[in-house]
């Protein structure tokens, strides 16, 4: 049934490539665990007590608590999928609970950094090169996530109209615009990607490996690992900061609240809002430092 519900998450619900090899990873694990643990090969029936059971072991592992919960969702979903398909009556997911996690604010690359990153003297003139740049550049820009900026293809950036289209979590769509700066870039990156390739079909991906292979999730981690432990300070090196940093600057610089809602492609505010302390932090650092009286 694994099998079965990996095809749903991919042709029904149309998740990400990311979400999908994530989601079998899980299951796998599961699975694995169920084996040596309880002699059961076939977790469809898995029980309440056995659940708890890989948990308990996750926590062991002193694995991340986020990491444990993204788990338990996984197992949700799939469950979910097997009650509604009628092959178990009972979902043994009813009970289990996530986790408590630690509230953090969001790391993020201070302006300075991000100046230096986005040097283009910094990156190598070849493909390899110009690549990286426009990865950094565009995660930074345009505050896409991973998962979007791997789905992203040549058809879905508008030069004339100065936009890209992006599918976002639960395939929703949503258009971010483009700067000038960016743009000019795009059209650079798009020169150098057509010398290295001969050609460039609009049904291309945006970010391709210099054997025209669609990039996978590691390739970015390590691009974007590479050039903030060359000029940034943060503990993190994901390509999910430049989207916190991303957010963080716009609102530092008095962006609407909504509008920033709207450009990441979050549901509610209540996700955008955490960016909000970041800023209040700044200002009461401006406060203190400048006030008479403070």
């Amino acid at each position: 049934m694994i099998e079965s519900f990996i095809n749903f998450l991919e042709y029904e619900k149309r998740a990400s490539r990311h979400t999908v090899i994530a989601y079998e990873k899980d299951l796998g694990q599961f699975q694995e665990f169920c084996s040596l643990s309880f002699e059961k090969n076939d977790i469809s029936f898995a029980e309440h007590a056995e659940l708890r059971a890989w948990v308990i072991d996750l926590v062991e592992q002193n694995l991340s608590a986020t990491s444990i919960n993204r788990k338990i969702a996984t197992l949700r979903s799939f469950y979910k999928f097997l009650l509604r398909s009628g092959e178990i009556k009972k979902d043994p997911t009813y009970k289990l609970k996530a986790l408590k996690t630690p509230k953090r604010l969001p790391e993020f690359v201070q302006e300075e950094s991000i100046e230096k990153i986005m040097d283009q003297d910094i990156y190598d003139f070849d493909f390899d090169g110009q690549r990286d740049r426009m990865v950094m550049e565009f995660l930074y820009l345009t505050g896409v996530r991973l998962s979007e900026l791997l789905e992203l293809r040549w058809k879905d950036i508008n030069l004339h109209e100065d936009y890209v289209k992006v599918i976002g979590k639960r395939k929703k769509e949503r258009i971010i615009p483009i700067t000038l700066n960016l743009k000019k870039n795009i059209i650079s990156y798009k020169k150098v990607f057509e010398e290295t390739f001969s050609f460039l079909d609009e049904s291309d991906y945006f970010i391709v490996t210099n054997t025209k292979e669609p990039a996978y999730p590691m390739k970015i981690y390590r691009i974007v690992r590479h050039y903030l432990d060359l000029f940034a300070q943060t503990s993190k090196r994901s390509p999910h900061i430049l989207r916190h940093t991303f957010a963080t600057h716009l609102l530092n610089k008095g962006a609407d609240l909504n509008a920033v809602k709207d450009l990441l492609g979050h549901a509610n505010l209540a996700a955008t809002q955490v960016y909000t302390h970041n800023s209040m932090e700044k200002l009461k650092a401006v406060f203190e430092q400048a006030h008479p009286k403070a």
